[in-house]
């Protein structure tokens, strides 16, 4: 009953931005670049204080409507990112030339914008405060229309002049939603602004998984009486297909670095194992053989490895398989139920699910083993986590008092918060890849 129990619970576990016209300019000075990289996940890193003046038009005013949106967009964008605490702007508007160091600021983001037409350029740029260093300036270029877009695309060149890496205010979170009386599949920007409804089957659906180009979104929903593996094209423009429709659970799919194939779990033989597939469904090998339940796969960086649950040593716990060799390893051995891992992008870490206490939190973990690192607090239960696509960040869904939203901290832990807030309750949520 137990093994089935923990089955169940794993059945649902775990918007493509219009294309710019874009050009840049990058200017990063070594010594500076090296001074400000920061590693946001680590512990106790003091968040930079960053001003964000509303931008100046190309007449020169600081006091449009356009030029205060464009700022607060930057300000919202800087600070989802977890390492930035950002200046009240009250304490410096009207001000001809602030006082930067004075008023606390470790950085200040200039800039500009000008209209022509239904075409639109923004400028950025990054200032020291103490060295008085111009440290990064970008131009996007585009339609008036797409100003967000342009905004979250400097938001991103930004956090990678702090940190050596883009930002992720351009990514998607894919999730499960029972806004409409169903659970359906949806599809959001990091802010919760622009929600998609994905699915409309009127049936349960779970387990949201993009593939590695981030532009098409599978998952498993039970509208013809079995558990069917899905792909729909993010676009819309196209229907959605069938991946899998075999007999019996067809669940969950990770998909190869390289887009070419897939690792699934099948029962059609009885046992839920873990198959290798291509994109179009066709089986290209087994990878588990009766050993236990074998569910929840994630692939490396690299591809050339998977962690994933399996019940073989008589509790869920997680494993790491190498595909070549097939040989399997186990790599947490404390607590009694450990699920739902998710590979980090960045190939050093696993975060994965366990129940402490009647609770589920979030842990990590090194792939190498070792000491687990527990990264959620408080009241509730905590399931499902997934990575950003540059490692920084987790989110993660939260059920406290019934209620379950999706939540999102630093790697660490550390500023932990609600991702957005939506009708209905949201759970199983997924990371976007970075678009190509």
């Amino acid at each position: 009953m137990h093994v089935m129990k923990f089955f169940r619970s794993l059945l649902g576990s775990g918007a493509v931005f219009s294309l710019l016209m874009v050009t840049f300019f990058f200017l990063v000075p070594s010594a500076s670049a090296e001074r400000i990289y920061l590693d946001i996940a680590s512990s106790g890193v003091r968040k930079l204080v960053i001003a964000v003046p509303s931008f100046v038009n190309g007449e020169g005013n600081q006091n449009t409507a356009t030029g205060r949106d464009l700022a607060r967009l930057l300000e919202e964008g800087l600070r989802f990112h977890g390492f930035v605490r950002i200046l009240d702007a009250h304490r410096y508007e009207g001000q001809h030339r602030p006082d930067w160091r004075g008023l606390g600021a470790d950085y200040v983001v200039t800039g500009r914008y000008s209209l022509t037409g239904e075409r639109m350029s923004i400028d950025g740029s990054l200032l020291d405060v103490t060295s008085g260093d111009m440290l990064a300036t970008r131009n996007y270029q585009g339609k008036a229309h797409q100003r967000e877009e342009m905004a979250l695309r400097l938001v991103d060149a930004l956090v990678e002049a702090f940190t050596g890496e883009p930002g992720v205010a351009q990514s998607s979170l894919a999730f499960i939603s029972d806004a409409t009386g169903r659970k359906e599949v949806y599809i959001s920007d990091v802010f919760g602004r622009k929600v998609r409804q994905v699915t409309r089957h009127h049936h349960l659906c779970v387990s949201p998984r993009f593939t590695a180009d981030g532009r098409q979104l599978a998952y498993t929903s039970y509208h013809r009486g079995n558990q069917d593996l899905f792909v729909t094209d993010l676009d819309q423009s196209k229907k959605t297909r069938t991946l899998s429709r075999r007999r019996g659970m067809n669940l969950a799919p990770a998909f190869s670095p390289n887009n070419r194939s897939a690792v699934v779990t099948l029962s059609k033989d009885g046992n839920p194992d873990l198959y290798l597939i291509t994109m179009d469904g066709d089986i290209i090998k087994r990878l588990t053989k009766r050993a236990g339940i074998n569910v929840s796969p994630s692939f490396s960086p690299d591809g050339r490895s998977i962690c994933f649950v399996s019940d073989r040593s008589g509790r869920p716990q997680v494993y790491i398989m190498d595909l070549q060799t097939m040989r399997a390893r186990r790599l947490t051995f404390k607590g009694k139920e450990n699920v739902e891992p998710s590979w980090s992008p960045r190939g050093d870490k696993i975060v994965y699910t366990r129940l402490v206490q009647g609770q589920y939190h979030i842990y990590t973990i090194s792939v190498n083993g070792g000491e687990s690192t527990r990264i959620t607090s408080g009241a509730g239960s905590y399931e499902s986590p997934t990575w950003s696509p540059d490692g920084r960040l987790i989110a993660f869904s939260r059920k406290v008092n019934g209620k379950m939203e999706i939540y999102v901290a630093l790697a660490n832990g550390e500023g932990m918060r609600p991702m957005f807030a939506l009708e209905g309750n949201q759970s199983y949520p997924r990371w976007s890849p970075r678009m190509k």
